[in-house]
Parts: C-alpha cells; structure tokens; sequence
C-alpha cells in the first residue's frame, strides 16, 4: 500500500466554537425570517420587506459557513493537497457578494416606492420589527463573541449581516414612529434605502477580505520587508528572493523563499533557523525555503550581479 504525505501539518481547522455559534445562529434565524416574510406581506413595508430579503440571505450565508466550517475538518488527499480550508473564503466571497446585491435590490426597490407610495400596516410593522430587533440583538451579541474566541471570515461576514440586520430593524421601529407622527409614507422607503447602503458597506468590505486571499496577497498583518530582513539577518544567508506569503484562509499561512548561502555553512542548519524564526516570531508554520548556488543555477541578471558583488 502507498502512502501519501501532502504534508507533516494537517490542512485542517476544528472550529467547535464557531460551529455552535453558526448552528444557533441558523435555527434562531430561520424561525424568524418565517415571522418576518408573513409579517412583511401583510404589513405591505417595505423597509419590513427589505428586511426580510435579508433575512433570507442571512439563511443562505449561514448554510454555506456551516458547510465550509465542515469541509475545512476534512483532510487533503491527492487531489487537493491543502485540503479545502480554501472554501471559507470562497462562502465569505459568496456571502459578501449576497450582501452587496440585496442592498442594491433594496435601493431599487426604494426608489420606486418614492415615485409610487404606498400604504403600510403601522402597527404589524412596528410588532415585527420589535421582535426582530430583540433577536438580532442576540444574534449580534453571540457572533460578536465568537469572533474574539476563533477568527473565522465565515462569521465576521455573518456579524456583518445581523449587524445589517440589527440596523435594519431600527430604521424599521423609526421609520414606523415617523409615518405615526408625520403622515408621510416616504419614511418607509427612505430608510430602507439607508438600511440598503450601510448592508452594501458591509458587503463590500466582506468581498475586499475575500478576495485577497483569493489572489493571494499578502495577509495584512504581515509586513513582507520585514520579514525579508530577518531571514537576512539568519547566519549563512547571503540574499533572499522568490519570496511569497499568502493565507490559504484565515490564520492558516504558507510562505516560500529562495536564499543563496555562504559556502562553508550546512544548508540544513540555516533552513532550520529560518523555519524556527518564522514560526516563533511570525506563527508561520508551513513554510518552503530552497537553497540555491547562483554559480550552478541559471538566476539571470540577478545571479550575476550577486556574483560580482561577491567576487
């Protein structure tokens, strides 16, 4: 039988907190967009409306970070030798994305609510909405708490959607008690558009994380120079190039560089030393580092320039 090592560390990351989190979080909200779908219809608000279609991606979101939270326990095989911890950020990507279009859905919507109003049940609306803000106010503040436990993207996007819609119940409450006092339905679609516009924000914000571990940036946290500097700085090393940092996903990071060495040093010490000082220093654990001679290996313009400075 054949054995196949993808690596010595396990591309895998049990998140048992954050899988409790996102389970409560997926019940409690699943009940409630039920309500609020039924109470929307009857109400005809649309801010209530919005909300809603919110709600219903809030469903979607919280299923696909259940599902990425699972497939990242599964471990490589051969076909994927990073196992799929990669999918976090693919559900992050969609969620955001999600996010982003509602909010121009309600924006939308709203403007042709202000060309043509239209009357609102105050008093179902204001029901629902207080309910809602009563539940979102627990949903925010268990999220919330989970992402100071474990760092996931998955439910940072998730906080940005009930905080999304903890907002949104509030600019229902509000724009309930304006139509009360004022007469204006106008209020309705108003807020709702500003409801749509802090969503997108949130959105926004959730693609931009996203989609730079998907290009594979380098992680925000790091400053590249710097560590440059340091593996310069390890005894034997004479120059460090080909050096790339990325996040497979959140605090999982892999790093590779190439270093030309001083011939009387044991290339194993110095690759030891670097990986010592990338782990303990920076908590990167997979890294790739790759000796090379520029007198044997082709490097180009760069090899010889390093060669007469070295003469």
């Amino acid at each position: 039988m054949k054995y196949a090592d993808y690596h010595h560390l396990d591309h895998v990351k049990e998140q048992q907190k954050s899988k409790k989190t996102l389970w409560i979080t997926l019940l409690l909200t699943l009940f409630f967009t039920i309500v609020e779908v039924v109470g929307g219809i009857l109400s005809n608000s649309l801010a209530l409306l919005s909300d809603s279609a919110h709600m219903i991606s809030d469903v979607i979101a919280l299923g696909l970070s259940m599902t990425a939270i699972y497939m990242a326990t599964r471990k490589p095989n051969q076909k994927y030798t990073f196992g799929f911890l990669r999918f976090e950020i693919i559900a992050s990507f969609l969620n955001g994305l999600a996010l982003a279009i509602i909010a121009i859905g309600i924006f939308i919507e709203g403007i042709n609510r202000m060309i043509h109003p239209q009357d609102v049940n105050l008093q179902l609306m204001l029901l629902i909405a207080s309910i809602g803000l009563v539940v979102n106010v627990v949903l925010t503040v268990i999220l919330s708490r989970s992402t100071k436990e474990e760092d996931n993207l998955n439910v940072k996007s998730a906080l940005w959607h009930f905080f999304g819609d903890l907002l949104s119940s509030v600019g229902v409450i509000t724009s309930a008690v304006l139509i009360h006092f004022t007469g204006y339905y106008i209020f309705d679609p108003l807020i709702s558009m500003v409801i749509g516009g802090i969503i997108f924000v949130g959105g926004a914000k959730i693609i931009r994380e996203s989609l730079a571990v998907l290009m594979e940036s380098v992680p925000e946290k790091f400053d590249l120079d710097q560590i440059r500097e340091d593996i310069g700085r390890v005894e034997g090393v004479e120059d460090v190039h080909e050096l790339h940092l990325w996040a497979v996903t959140t605090d999982h990071y892999s790093l590779t560089a190439h270093v030309f060495v001083r011939e009387t040093i044991q290339p194993f010490c110095v690759i030891m030393a670097i990986n010592h000082l990338l782990k303990t220093k920076y908590g990167i654990e997979h890294s790739t580092i790759q000796i090379e001679d520029p007198a044997i290996l082709d490097h180009g313009e760069y090899g010889k320039k390093f060669l007469l400075q070295h003469a």
